[in-house]
């Protein structure tokens, strides 16, 4: 009987203990705020709990593992979590959870996996927890965490992971971190850490991982014991501020396949040491300031797949053995010295992928095999003296993307099949001394967007056959020998925006068929043979913005027609033979009459008055000798008179006019149904109101009669005599359809035949704003603020200032001095250079791929350019910034902390980002033979 009650006791204690973890786990749900998934909703009653999405129990149902990664979930972790007494495991990466970390955690004896990374926790590290001794992984990647980097942390004696990256930790890494007895993997990279980094790192003999770069920044350099670090494969040391020499006793690490020591000050030679580093397969020195040559003992690294050294200082010849590394995939030595041939065997091992060997000054001729194994992708070997013609295995190159050879002394033909590649993308090849013929090419790669010929000795005529490069958006002909007529099939190029065939010798008639390419901003056809009139067919370009036909034998007048085409703001009609009345209105009545000069027959503003018989001329009839002085003193006070008439009806007339314009209500074109009116909005207008200035006008904050917010952007006064300009009222009702999370919506526009009124909605915390310039503004991580980059948009310069605002984290105005706003700001940080776009860089994201950034940037400074001509179109913004390429399968272009930390036992892999100069070079080869899964690169 005894035993029978004993037993029924033990039933009860274990089904209390089993209610309590039910209630815990309901605990748990209640403080979660939002479940947008609804991943929870198997969290009910009518289930075990055992049962629940992320719950797993064992054979005596008690719940040892909770996994909520993913599940997009908001709200806090609820301290009664601290009654799943049996938990092993907590995951609870990748939400929303905020808040400080609960202290009772602490009392989960059991635990050896936490993982709270990519969250917006809060607040200091809890001391508490270093009372879990079983604990092995200790995950709190990309979250708020503040306060000196933890000390506590390192009486967790079984720690093997640690990743403290991601998160705002200040003051120095504390000597204690060299205590661990077990760690192999250690990240604190991506804080706010100083000083030096403590030698006693170098006693962690077990360590396999360690990341300590990026936003910290450290004074001196690497310590030597580092070397001690004996098991250590993955090193990753970028971006954090490290000067003087590299140790040699780095040379020590014998299982070392990763080395990022990029985008740092470090100085003198390449250590020989290297050379001993026999596991090594990714290298990354660039962005130093590393001089002398590179040394011969890295022939023997013959593992070596990514070798950066890009933007240093080192010279001499790029050594033959270069050309032997068997596995050798990606090669950038751009921005140094050097000098000498190229290994003429580089791509013979038929691994190449990526080179990039631009500014530096080598000379000789191209490797004939780089395309050996048909996998090289980019060849850039632009501003160097290299002479010789091009490779002929270069055009049966499938795998070839992008080709920038430009500024060099190649000479020979393009060879036959170069333009017809695959999957090529970018061609350039100007400022060389090829000859011969443009190539025929039947079969054209619709991605092909850009050819460049400029400035070489190309002649013949243009083929029928440039009609089919469809894909075409820069088409660049300038300074060749090119003759003929301009074939109608450019006609057939749809997608060009930019046209420059000047400097050519180019004859006959322009092709009218030129006006059916609709997207064109750039025309340039001058200095060639021209002959014949200007097409009236051009006043069809309704967005073109740049038309030179200088210097060639057109006749004829000048279509008054184009006078109407809005949206030209440079021409130039000069040195040719043409003749008649200058338009005087639209555009025409702002060009410079430097415009028209050379065309004798020509007259009209700036150009003197027309002959008789010209159309509204101005020259006064010839009058036979000197006149009376009687006759003009009766004429001066006859003018006198006249014009003091004149004034007293102006002033009549003014006075009128304004009673008028006062009188006349504006008009209100309104995309939903409004509570104001257009004298609301007028009231805005005020000097205390205005919250931003820029190249599309003023922008002023006011507060409608019915409480709401809103935006009222005053564009720039319209042109002398100009109507309402229907394109402009198109584009116009098309933004106030736009329904967007990213984009403020436009509620209506106020008009009169002087200026418009945009009303937007007023968001100070809201849409973009609230996530970029609130207070987790760093959560918003870099592969979503590409993606609200690449959102379409109408308004080219607000656009470049919203991409700053994804780079920089910055408000547009406010930040920055009074009468600076962002653009100012940016230019004068970074002197308007790609480069410099680490200085203005948000130190809150904690994911940053160098490529995408600075392409990026590159894109805003366009944007923002001061004269309207020199920005591109909205469709070239978006065709420039979805031109990078991405690698379905891996994130190997990252230079960067990882998006998401990894489960207990994995991680991911991110390799260094292959950065060049020019914004347009920004790929992602990392590496095309992936190490292994579980390299994380922070």
């Amino acid at each position: 009987m005894r035993l029978l009650l004993l037993l029924l006791f033990l039933l009860h204690i274990s089904d209390a203990r089993t209610v309590s973890e039910y209630r815990a786990l309901l605990s748990i749900k209640a403080a979660i705020t939002a479940d947008s998934q609804a991943a929870l909703s198997s969290w009910n009653a009518t289930t075990s709990h055992c049962t629940w999405t992320g719950v797993t129990c064992d054979s005596r149902r008690h719940v040892t593992s909770l996994d909520l990664s993913g599940l997009n979930l908001s709200g806090t972790l609820s301290p009664d979590v601290a009654h799943l007494r049996f938990l092993q495991n907590l995951t609870v990466a990748a939400n929303q959870f905020s808040g400080p970390i609960p202290t009772e955690i602490s009392t989960l004896s059991a635990l050896r996996f936490l993982n709270l990374s990519n969250n917006v926790f809060n607040g200091s590290f809890p001391t508490q927890l270093s009372q879990l001794a079983n604990l092995q992984v200790l995950d709190l990647y990309n979250n708020n965490m503040t306060d000196e980097l933890p000390v506590d942390v390192t009486h967790l004696r079984n720690l093997r992971h640690l990743h403290l990256g991601g998160n705002f930790f200040s003051g120095q890494i504390p000597a204690e971190y060299g205590g661990w007895d077990f760690l192999e993997y250690l990240a604190v990279s991506g804080n706010e850490l100083e000083g030096k980094i403590p030698p006693e790192i170098g006693n962690l003999t077990t360590l396999r991982e360690l990341y300590i770069g990026y936003y910290n920044s450290y004074t001196g350099g690497l310590p030597p014991e580092i070397g001690n670090l004996s098991a250590l494969v993955r090193f990753d040391a970028a971006n954090c501020g490290l000067s003087g020499e590299i140790p040699a006793e780095i040379g020590k690490l014998q299982n070392l396949d990763t080395l990022f020591l990029q985008v740092n000050g470090l100085s003198g030679p390449l250590t020989p040491e290297l050379g001993n580093l026999k596991s090594l397969k990714s290298m990354d020195l660039s962005n130093n300031v590393l001089t002398g040559e590179i040394p011969g003992s890295f022939a023997e690294l013959k593992n070596m797949t990514l070798l950066n050294l890009f933007r240093n200082k080192l010279h001499g010849a790029i050594p033959e053995f270069i050309g032997d590394l068997p596995q050798l995939e990606v090669l950038q030595l751009w921005e140094n010295n050097f000098t000498g041939s190229i290994p003429q065997r580089l791509g013979s091992n038929g691994m190449l992928q990526i080179l990039d060997l631009s500014s530096n000054k080598l000379t000789g001729t191209l490797p004939p095999g780089m395309c050996s194994g048909n996998r090289l992708e980019t060849l850039i070997t632009l501003g160097n003296f290299l002479f010789g013609p091009i490779p002929e295995s270069l055009g049966k190159c499938e795998s070839l993307s992008r080709i920038r050879m430009g500024e060099n002394f190649l000479n020979g033909s393009i060879p036959k099949g170069l333009l017809g590649l695959p999957v090529l993308t970018q061609v350039e090849l100007q400022d060389n001394y090829l000859t011969g013929q443009f190539p025929v090419t039947d079969s054209i790669s619709v991605s092909l967007g850009q050819i460049s010929l400029s400035n070489n000795q190309l002649s013949g005529s243009l083929p029928a056959s440039i009609g089919n490069f469809s894909g075409v958006q820069k088409l660049l002909l300038d300074g060749n020998k090119f003759s003929g007529q301009i074939p109608p099939e450019v006609g057939s190029l749809k997608q060009l925006s930019k046209m420059d065939f000047s400097h050519n010798r180019f004859s006959g008639q322009i092709a009218p068929e030129i006006s059916k390419c609709k997207l064109l901003t750039f025309v340039d056809l001058s200095r060639n043979e021209l002959s014949g009139e200007v097409p009236n067919e051009i006043t069809g370009m309704k967005i073109l913005n740049y038309l030179n036909l200088s210097r060639n034998h057109l006749v004829g007048s000048i279509p008054a027609s184009i006078a109407t085409m809005q949206s030209l703001t440079s021409v130039d009609f000069s040195y040719n033979n043409l003749s008649g009345l200058v338009p005087g209105t639209g555009q025409f009545s702002y060009f410079n009459y430097t415009s028209f000069l050379g065309n004798p027959e020509l007259c009209g503003p700036y150009l003197g008055p027309c002959k008789d018989g010209v159309a509204n001329g101005t020259r006064q009839p010839h009058v036979k000798g000197p006149l009376s002085a009687s006759l003009k003193l009766l004429l001066v006070i006859g003018l006198l008179v006249c014009s003091i008439a004149f004034a007293v009806a102006a002033i009549i007339k003014a006075r009128s006019l304004k009673k008028a314009s006062e009188s006349r209500a504006w008009k209100l074109t309104a995309f939903q149904r409004l509570d104001f009116t257009c004298d609301d909005v007028l009231d805005c207008l005020k000097e205390d109101n205005i919250i931003g200035k820029g190249g599309a006008g003023i922008v002023y904050k006011g507060v409608m009669p019915n409480g709401d917010h809103v935006a009222v952007k005053r564009l720039p006064a319209m042109s002398r005599g100009s109507s309402h300009d229907h394109g402009f009222n198109a584009e116009i009702q098309t933004l106030g359809r736009i329904r967007h999370r990213h984009i403020v919506r436009l509620l209506g526009f106020c008009s009169n035949h002087e200026t418009n009124l945009l009303v937007y909605e007023y968001m100070p915390n809201g849409s973009l704003g609230e996530v970029l310039h609130g207070k987790k503004g760093g959560h918003l991580h870099w592969d979503t603020r590409y993606k609200i980059a690449v959102d379409e948009k109408s308004d080219v310069y607000s656009f470049g200032v919203v991409l700053m605002e994804l780079i920089t984290g910055r408000k547009p105005v406010g930040e920055f001095g009074d009468g600076v706003d962002i653009v100012q700001w940016v230019r004068k940080m970074t002197d308007s250079n790609v480069d410099g776009v680490l200085k203005i860089l948000d130190p809150r994201l904690p994911t940053v791929p160098l490529n995408e950034v600075m392409h990026v940037f590159y894109v805003a400074l366009l944007c923002v350019e001061e004269q309207a001509v020199e920005r591109p179109t909205m469709r070239e913004v978006i065709q420039i910034l979805t031109e990078l390429p991405k690698p379905p399968n891996s994130k190997q272009g990252d230079t960067a902390i990882p998006e998401s930390s990894p489960s207990p036992g994995t991680t991911t892999l991110e390799s260094p980002n292959a950065s060049t100069k020019d914004p347009k070079d920004h790929q992602r080869p990392g590496q095309p033979q992936s190490p292994p899964p579980d390299l994380l690169s922070i």
